[in-house]
C-alpha cells in the first residue's frame, strides 16, 4: 500500500480499497488496535464515510469512558536477534548514548535516504 492509498482525518489514517465484484470502496482505520471500518459506493462518499467512522469511534469511546487508540504514539516494539541487541547496546555504551537513541538515529537516517 502506498501513502497515496491513505486518507487522513483528525490524525487518523484510513486505507482505501475497491471491491470490483461488489462495486464498493472500503477501508479501515489503520495504525490502531481497535477495528473501525467504513465503506461507500464512490470515492467522494468514502472520504465522508471515513470521517464519520472516526467521529463515531471517538464518540463511542467517550460514551464508554474508554481512551481512544492513538496512532503513532511514539513507541513500538521490535524483535531483533540477541546478537544484534548486544551489539547495539555495546555501541551505545561506547558512545555514551542509549539503545533508544541509536535506534532512533538509525531509523531517521534510513527514512531520509529512502523517501522521495
Amino acid at each position: 500500500m502506498n501513502t497515496s492509498d491513505l486518507i487522513e482525518y483528525k490524525q487518523y489514517h484510513g486505507s482505501v480499497y475497491f471491491d470490483s465484484k461488489q462495486e464498493i470502496f472500503y477501508g479501515k482505520v489503520e495504525f490502531i488496535c481497535d477495528l473501525v471500518n467504513f465503506e461507500a459506493s464512490d470515492a467522494k462518499s468514502l472520504v465522508q464515510s471515513f470521517k464519520n467512522a472516526v467521529d463515531e469511534y471517538l464518540e463511542d469511546c467517550k460514551i464508554l469512558n474508554k481512551t481512544p487508540d492513538i496512532p503513532f504514539k511514539g513507541s513500538f516494539n521490535i524483535r531483533i536477534s540477541p546478537t544484534l541487541h548486544r551489539e547495539i547496546g555495546l555501541y551505545a555504551m561506547q558512545h555514551d548514548s542509549s539503545v533508544n537513541n541509536i535506534v532512533k538515529s538509525a531509523l531517521k537516517d534510513f527514512i531520509e535516504h529512502h523517501t522521495n
